[in-house]
């Protein structure tokens, strides 16, 4: 059987999972970022990635973003963390393009989510930049700490009344630091739910002002990876299959959001960021 050439940057992919083929009676192999494209993948691993896309695609139907904070996570279970975003690229453009177009009013959106979308996409740049160089456990375990200050700040009185009082300021920061993590883990949210909450957005906003981030973020991404030779045009058509699948999982996710109250969707979003928090932390720690 032919050999993979290793470089400095190895994918360990556990035999258990049988994620990739690999050749008969041989040890679990590691394999090139940079040849990844040249991988076949066998019929249970696309089954395994079909599976990780419907759950990402209907929780991030139901709350309005959330596709690459979960699919991120579970990938990684058993591929690196460069992987596991070159994987979801393609599903979460389409899946932040229909969240967007979903709420309506998408001209009205652009003009008030620019700002905060723009820097979120230069952020975004910076981050993937880092990713392509240095391991990001470290950034991820960041993440959750931030995230835990901000649950428990009511407690020690921390206030974010500058957020709606400096609106151009806070949106440049928030939205360069969701885009410098979504470049280093693939995740925005955490940040651009923060900046939602203080800034009071309604339901539709948080889900438009977030989508607009994660598709800019996205397409920037797309292109760096793509220059980088971590990503490459066969990826489009293996993964196109799984276009279905997101779809209708999104749709059946969205006609569930319709259904949740405003102060309910709140207390979804915060018990949502402590489970991310703790998932990021258990991650780094292992």
């Amino acid at each position: 059987c032919s050999t993979v050439k290793q470089d400095s940057r190895l994918i360990n992919i556990h035999a258990g999972f049988n994620f990739l083929k690999t050749c008969p009676k041989q040890p679990p192999v590691k394999y090139n970022v940079s040849n990844f494209a040249l991988m076949e993948f066998s019929f249970e691993a696309l089954i395994l990635i079909a599976v990780v896309f419907l759950l990402a695609a209907f929780i991030h139907g139901s709350i309005g973003f959330g596709f690459p904070m979960v699919a991120t996570p579970l990938l990684a279970l058993f591929t690196d963390i460069q992987t596991a975003i070159v994987l979801t690229l393609i599903p979460t453009l389409l899946v932040n393009l229909i969240s967007i177009i979903s709420e309506g009013n998408i001209l009205v959106a652009a003009r008030r989510h620019f700002l905060l979308a723009l820097f979120a996409m230069l952020g975004s740049a910076v981050g993937t930049q880092i990713l392509l160089t240095v391991n990001s456990d470290i950034f991820k375990g960041l993440l959750g700490v931030v995230i835990i200050i901000y649950l428990f700040s009511e407690k020690i009185k921390l206030k974010y009344s500058w957020i709606r009082e400096q609106p151009k300021f806070s949106k440049c920061t928030f939205g360069l630091s969701a885009g410098i993590l979504g470049g280093l883990t693939n995740v925005m949210a955490p940040v651009l739910i923060i900046y939602s909450l203080e800034s009071k957005y309604s339901k539709s906003e948080t889900v438009q002002a977030s989508n607009l981030c994660f598709l800019l973020g996205k397409i920037i991404q797309i292109f760096l990876f793509f220059i980088n030779d971590k990503f490459s045009l066969n990826e489009f058509s293996t993964f196109s299959a799984m276009l279905l699948v997101t779809l209708i999982a999104l749709y059946g996710g969205i006609a569930v959001r319709n259904k949740i109250k405003g102060k309910a969707y709140k207390k979804i979003l915060r018990l949502l960021l402590f489970i991310l928090a703790i998932m990021l932390l258990i991650q780094v720690s292992i």
